[in-house]
């Protein structure tokens, strides 16, 4: 007999979101799993059976560093020009702090990079609504650097 089980509703929204949602609106989705991943990353720390502790953490810092892959190679270094170039060496300092924090089960690298991950994704999120809010200021971002996702 064939066991069936209920879809769960929540990872089938996420999936039309990301298969609907702007480009735009994608690079949201990815800063906030990143950081969502880094949280859980640091409540790993503190579990207490080794095991857990190390599967949590693991888990959860590759997860977040497969995100900064998927930016950072989703940057147009032609049409982005020096700022896809600044994001470039951002999200690979990052990449390197988190894989060093898995290596060594050290939360100060996670910690290091959270608010610098966050300002990022709040100054992404800030332009998002600067353009929704503005169509003449998304005219102008139209012709600022473009990222592909």
């Amino acid at each position: 007999m064939r066991t069936t089980y209920a879809p769960n509703p929540f990872k089938s929204y996420r999936q039309v979101a990301t298969r609907t949602a702007p480009p735009g609106q994608l690079v949201l989705m990815l800063f906030d799993g990143a950081l969502k991943s880094l949280d859980c990353a640091l409540l790993g720390f503190d579990c207490a059976d080794f095991a857990e502790r190390n599967l949590t953490v693991h888990n959860n810092l590759s997860r977040a560093v497969d995100i900064l892959r998927e930016l950072n190679g989703s940057l147009d270094l032609v049409a982005g020009g020096q700022l896809a170039q600044t994001l470039r060496g951002l999200y690979n300092y990052f990449e390197q702090r988190l894989i060093t924090a898995n290596f060594k089960k050290n939360p100060d690298p996670v910690r290091e990079v959270i608010p610098m991950l966050r300002q990022l994704r709040d100054s992404w999120h800030a332009m998002l609504n600067k353009q929704e809010l503005d169509p003449a200021a998304a005219a102008v971002e139209a012709s600022a650097p473009r990222f592909t996702v």
